[in-house]
């Protein structure tokens, strides 16, 4: 069986986005597409389905056909709390998950993280740069959804404390580090819009 049959994509859109000026960053556009279209373009033909984990807009999103879901925990709490209500709703075995501010992310992002948590019989695998991990592109088992909400509930909101936790795989993209490549400024945007107008 695909192995995309069994996951369920999710993009992390739920952020306060506090160097951007709170803006709400998958609804900033790139050129002449907001980057929540962008990541879907890509995203969506890796996966079973998406969820768009959004804590605001929620009707600008639901244009986009897919399950929004709002993060449990108020006070947007991190990525980890995205994570938690995604895995409360699925229907699949698995989420793949990636921010929303990413625009490069690779058309294989979903292969290598089930290639590399299926060699080592992992909990959960995650991207590593070649440097260091990149935790919020990562794939984990629909079974993670009591241990991480305990974790949130004790107050801890370290993702790779949790990740610590259980046995974790490392993916290999150091030879696509612009995959981990996200905006914050507005240089960032404009740096973005150059890479994608030349490829």
């Amino acid at each position: 069986m695909n192995i995309a049959t069994k996951i369920t994509g999710v993009i992390l859109a739920g952020g306060q986005a506090r160097r951007m000026g709170g803006q709400d960053k998958g609804l900033i556009r790139l050129d002449d597409k907001p980057m929540i279209e962008i990541i879907i373009d890509i995203f969506r033909p890796q996966t079973a389905t998406l969820i768009i984990n959004a804590n605001r807009n929620h009707d600008v999103y639901a244009r986009y056909g897919f399950n929004i879901v709002a993060d449990e925990l108020s006070g947007f709490c991190g990525p980890l709390a995205g994570m938690a209500s995604a895995l409360r709703v699925i229907n699949t075995d698995y989420i793949v998950t990636t921010p929303c501010d990413s625009p490069f992310i690779p058309i294989d992002l979903v292969h290598r993280l089930a290639a590399a948590l299926a060699h080592e019989s992992a909990d959960i695998s995650v991207a590593h740069n070649g440097d260091r991990m990149q935790p919020v592109f990562c794939m984990l088992k629909k079974t993670l959804r009591q241990s991480l909400h305990d974790y949130l509930a004790s107050g801890e909101r370290k993702i790779d404390r949790w990740f610590a936790q259980h046995k974790y795989a490392i993916a290999d993209f150091s030879d696509k580090p612009e995959t981990f490549y996200n905006i914050n400024t507005r240089t960032d945007i404009e740096n973005a819009v150059a890479r994608l107008n030349s490829r």
